[in-house]
């Protein structure tokens, strides 16, 4: 399964969409999903951003070998997106050195 983590933006054809968080984390804990593409900004910071997934999936593939799915960033913020791609490489930095 494919994961689209947005507030605003349409969910291209063939994806799951998943508005918060939480909603992304249920679905990798589901181990169905190979590639996600992640915004940062979704409306309620209080809530959560793109980057908490990021954040959950560091610290699964550290922690419990957790595979990680392909991730892709589709944020317009530029600051966050720089900062979701520097996660997804010390992600991809866990997957090499397990």
């Amino acid at each position: 399964m494919k994961v689209y983590l947005d507030d605003e933006r349409p969910t291209p054809e063939g994806w799951v969409s998943a508005r918060w968080p939480e909603d992304v984390i249920a679905l990798l804990e589901g181990g169905r999903v190979v590639e996600l593409s992640l915004d940062h900004d979704l409306g309620d910071d209080e809530h959560g951003t793109g980057y908490d997934v990021l954040l959950w999936l560091e610290e699964a593939v550290a922690t419990r070998g957790f595979n990680p799915p392909r991730v892709r960033v589709h944020s317009a913020n530029s600051s966050a997106r720089q900062k979701m791609e520097l996660a997804i490489t010390r992600i991809e930095r866990f997957v090499r050195e397990a």
